[in-house]
């Protein structure tokens, strides 16, 4: 039934009409976002209502896992449109707890197609062995490694040759990675934002 989903959309666009008359001719016109948000694709973390921005105030790529990979042109496409014409000051990489493509990442079943684009979880848990297989808990296990994918991330992005390309040209520019826990609807922020090249960059992995 998609019916109810067209009745939502009327009641939806009538309320934000009511409230601010001039929002939609203002959104038709004009797209001018800050941030970029690269997050993962679980239906549970809706972008724009977890940091609380309208329409227009968010660029938004999700993808499985929350990944940045340099082969994907989908990815790269946005990453260059964010960087080079939108021109945000802020790229965000938000991954959430409990991520079912970390989790199958994890696992040593084969899921098809999946398995191929979470070569690079799967390669990160290998390299983080050691650590993971000291966390009993499952769950927790999951967690940490959701955390890790995140600094990951954050950490291609700030090798990517559209952000360095932007800082090249004196763009102002910050790479973040926060967390999301589906449980209580609270972003946590890793430390470990990137603003420059090596050199003119404080960071720390968690």
């Amino acid at each position: 039934m998609i019916g109810p989903l067209l009745d939502a959309n009327l009641h939806w666009a009538a309320a934000k009409a009511r409230i601010d008359p001039e929002f939609f001719r203002r959104l038709a016109v004009q797209q001018d976002p800050e941030y970029l948000w690269v997050g993962c694709s679980d239906s549970r973390v809706p972008a724009n209502e977890i940091v609380g921005l309208d329409p227009g105030e968010l660029f938004v790529h999700r993808n499985v896992a929350n990944l940045t990979p340099s082969q994907d042109i989908n990815f790269l496409s946005v990453l260059q449109y964010a960087a080079e014409v939108l021109r945000v000051r802020h790229v965000i990489v938000c991954g959430h707890y409990g991520c079912g493509g970390v989790r199958t990442a994890l696992s040593e079943d084969r899921h098809g197609l999946i398995d191929h684009w979470l070569q690079p979880v799967r390669r990160l848990a290998d390299e983080r062995r050691g650590e993971l297989n000291r966390i009993i808990d499952a769950d927790a296990r999951v967690n940490r490694l959701c955390e890790c994918n995140v600094v990951r991330q954050v950490e291609l992005l700030a090798a990517n040759p559209f952000i360095r390309d932007a800082w090249s040209r004196g763009q102002s520019l910050t790479v973040h990675g926060w967390i999301y826990s589906i449980q209580d609807g609270l972003v946590r922020d890793l430390e470990v934002s990137v603003s420059g090249p090596p050199g003119r960059r404080a960071r720390k992995t968690p």
